[in-house]
């Protein structure tokens, strides 16, 4: 059962602005909360999960191996932003490693427990697929922005650079 705390942090996240607070609570109650300590992984680059987390406190990095055994942070996560959701959606490995970045608390869901109750609350589960896909789609263009930008800096295209 998700305490209190949590139950708060879904009511004001986007993922779930097309929910009721009823609805809310009732996905509250398929979700856990998880504690890391500083630098603990939450999710390997290379493994398979069907978790999502939502960050309610602290942050996680994005790290990605390279080719030469270094890790490299792509990004860092902050409170309320989104981890896994791709794992969670379609299965596939996952494409970084995540690791706390200080002590960080993460509140998940497993695909299992939303596949669980989508006979008995399908509008409840419409509404938060609704929202993962809004929040996949703005992370997918603001990367095509960033694309963008690179490209035009390292063509030095468009007056700019």
């Amino acid at each position: 059962m998700i305490d209190t705390f949590c139950s708060e942090l879904l009511k004001h996240s986007t993922l779930v602005r097309d929910l009721t607070p009823q609805q809310c609570d009732d996905l509250s109650e398929i979700m856990e909360t998880r504690e890391l300590k500083d630098a603990e992984v939450l999710i390997e680059q290379g493994k398979r999960s069907e978790t999502m987390f939502i960050i309610a406190e602290g942050g996680l990095a994005v790290e990605r191996t390279t080719s030469g055994g270094d890790e490299l942070v792509l990004h860092i996560l902050k409170p309320g932003d989104l981890a896994g959701e791709l794992g969670f959606i379609d299965g596939t490995e996952h494409s970084a490693t995540l690791r706390a970045k200080g002590n960080t608390i993460v509140v998940c869901l497993k695909r299992s427990s939303l596949e669980s109750i989508l006979s008995s609350k399908p509008d409840l589960v419409y509404g938060f697929m609704r929202g993962v896909v809004r929040t996949v789609h703005r992370i997918l263009r603001e990367m095509n922005l960033q694309y963008v930008e690179l490209n035009n800096y390292i063509t030095k295209t468009h007056g700019r650079y």
